[in-house]
């Protein structure tokens, strides 16, 4: 109770707290940013390899050589070692150097290693100690705007959870259903007691959010023949739309596509990227979800004042 009541009526410390956690939570995130998604493509190839299995089984086969492939990647699956967020050890890919407790505090271990791996002396990506550092800066910015309340609490999962999304989509272009899903579960499920939004405006977020894009992406495709965007984002926008309502879509959508189409046209100009190639719209849909929780009633009303429909509509 004395450790409560510190953090709520002390904002320096209860600051540090949060930025610590951050730190500790980011480093968390750098696995689960690296292993889920080999986690779900060994998922992906072990059911694979069942279907398969099973139509070995139940059919006539007429040459070795199918049979043998077939048993081959069963045989595959079923030797791999255990994989998941906790096993085994993070190591060093270069050597298999086993990091230790000490070598894996957050963003100091990397300045003390001086970026190298204690093994092998491989260089270590910078990508992880700035994982960890942005995820304690808006952690940090997370609960100075809420305080010490549960809004804030609720912000910081969803903070996390939007770091963890944004790194796997722009890695694999991949938005796993087993942090969206959930996710917008929660969401709809702080409704309840007016967290953020109220019952009504989060399941009517949820639902507009996903059909929106939904939409979008047929009507591209009709015109197109091509996909403009996953799945994935359908869920991410009725995720956010779950913790913000349907109000805050509008301003979500177009401070993503503002900024994917900047940095979509950047990297065409100064990189010579293929236009052709696709970039994940997951980050950007990210970062706008991230500033609407903190600035988008502020962003609306400026909006509304500055374009004179605020008067126009009292």
């Amino acid at each position: 109770m004395a450790l409560i009541e510190l953090l709520s009526t002390n904002l320096a410390f209860y600051l540090a707290v949060v930025g610590v956690l951050g730190l500790t939570v980011g480093s968390f995130l750098n696995v689960v940013i690296h292993r889920l998604p080999i986690m779900m493509e060994r998922e992906w190839r072990g059911h694979c390899a069942e279907v398969n299995s099973a139509e070995i089984d139940g059919a006539e086969i007429n040459g070795p050589e199918v049979n043998t492939e077939e048993t081959l990647v069963t045989a595959e699956n079923k030797n791999e070692e255990t994989f998941n967020l906790s096993t085994p050890r993070s190591r060093c890919p270069h050597c298999g150097h086993a990091i230790t407790a000490f070598e894996n505090i957050p963003v100091l271990s990397f300045l003390w290693l001086r970026g190298r791996c204690s093994g092998c002396k491989a260089k270590i990506s910078p990508r992880y100690p700035i994982v960890e550092f942005v995820t304690a800066v808006l952690s940090v910015a997370i609960a100075w705007h809420f305080g010490f309340t549960w809004a804030a609490l609720a912000g910081l999962f969803f903070t996390w959870a939007l770091v963890a999304l944004t790194m796997i989509d722009f890695d694999h272009q991949l938005l796993p259903d087993s942090i969206t899903l959930p996710f917008m579960w929660v969401g709809l499920a702080l409704s309840l007691w007016s967290v953020f939004v109220d019952s009504p405006t989060a399941i009517i977020g949820a639902l507009a959010g996903y059909l929106s894009l939904w939409g979008i992406y047929w009507a591209f495709k009709l015109l197109t023949g091509k996909e403009g965007m996953g799945y994935g984002d359908f869920k991410l926008l009725a995720l956010l739309g779950a913790w913000m309502g349907w109000q805050m879509l509008p301003v979500i959508i177009l401070l993503s596509s503002a900024v994917g189409a900047v940095v979509g046209i950047t990297l065409i100009v100064a990189r010579g990227r293929d236009r052709n190639i696709a970039i994940p719209f997951g980050p950007y849909l990210a970062a706008a979800g991230w500033i609407a929780l903190l600035w988008g009633h502020d962003i609306t009303n400026v909006y509304l004042e500055y374009s004179g429909l605020q008067h126009g509509l009292q």
